[in-house]
């Protein structure tokens, strides 16, 4: 029996990864199509009907093109690097709580932090190993961005678990049943959003890919394969993060098609802000992260605990 089961969960696990490789795929065209539009052009629409094809043959296009080695690169470091930031962006899925049969374990969502924290890891290998000033100094950037908005993010969700008092993602499923968080919490949704863009290094904090004065930050002297799975990795980062964030505050029912028009919603506001807002300035970044809501999601967090102990006192 536990045989079966594992060889179930080995599938289950197959086809959830060959499915996010096909969303990410259909991400980068509707992100093409949404910026074209936005800027009064058509995007992608000359392979195959509408242009459904593109990315798949974007895909094999980068993926025989030649790989460039570096003379001075610390190679080991800098060939993994990139294999081991889509395995972890991969890793991340295997929380998302199945009804059926899947690994649907009841610390999903500190799984999700120690998992995405290992990811700074491979973005801070991926420049040092390239020995090249512009992609250390992407990576050093990426880094710090990533720590000072990981502590933020942290102190939200912890919020979020002082109400359900659960690290189980199916628990806010049930919670979410009759009302959603957005409407109990909505400063801490919005910070949560734009936490999520700075975690997954997109426009308006880009400051790792700046290209006016880092050409594109750590993954500069990447090219074929090793820069196509850094693509997939943060396109596969913010479908996750899309789903997190239905999961947290807009009441995730995984039955209903509803639940995936608004993870398509959330992913077409990722797009929609890298189509309209200016990069940010890389201090007030840092800033906006320690002193601004740092302090908010501690005082909220302070208000729920304070809550929870009043109610729990009650109860006695």
């Amino acid at each position: 029996m536990l045989l079966k089961d594992l060889i179930m969960i080995i599938i289950s696990s197959l086809i959830l990864i060959i499915c996010v490789l096909i969303s990410v795929a259909f991400l980068t065209l509707m992100e093409r199509k949404v910026l074209g539009y936005i800027q009064i052009r058509k995007g992608p629409n000359k392979v195959g009907f509408l242009g459904l094809i593109q990315p798949f043959s974007d895909a094999i296009k980068l993926f025989t093109k030649e790989q460039t080695y570096p003379l001075m690169a610390n190679f080991n470091l800098y060939y993994f690097s990139p294999v081991l930031n889509l395995l972890l962006g991969l890793f991340l899925w295997m929380c998302l709580p199945f009804v059926s049969v899947n690994i649907s374990f009841n610390l999903s969502l500190l799984f999700f932090l120690a998992v995405s924290s290992l990811s700074v890891y491979t973005i801070m290998l991926a420049g040092w190993s390239s020995n090249s000033n512009y992609s250390l100094l992407g990576s050093l950037r990426a880094v710090a961005q990533t720590i000072s908005y990981e502590v933020s993010l942290s102190l939200i969700l912890m919020s979020f678990l002082f109400l359900i008092l659960s690290l189980s993602l199916l628990d806010f499923l049930k919670y979410q049943e009759y009302v959603w968080f957005i409407y109990l919490l909505f400063p801490l949704c919005l910070m949560w959003l734009v936490s999520s863009l700075a975690e997954t290094n997109r426009t308006p904090f880009d400051f790792a890919e700046g290209e006016s004065e880092l050409v594109s930050g750590f993954n500069v002297e990447y090219s074929s394969g090793g820069f196509a799975m850094i693509f997939l990795a943060e396109y596969g980062n913010i479908l996750f993060m899309s789903l997190l964030c239905c999961f947290l505050f807009m009441g995730a029912n995984l039955v209903s098609y509803f639940f995936f028009i608004k993870m398509v919603i959330i992913s077409f506001f990722w797009l929609w802000v890298r189509g309209t807002l200016p990069r940010y300035r890389y201090d007030k970044l840092m800033y906006l992260a320690w002193k601004s809501y740092l302090p908010i999601s501690l005082n909220y967090l302070f208000f729920f605990f304070s809550m929870k102990m009043f109610i729990f006192i009650l109860l006695i």
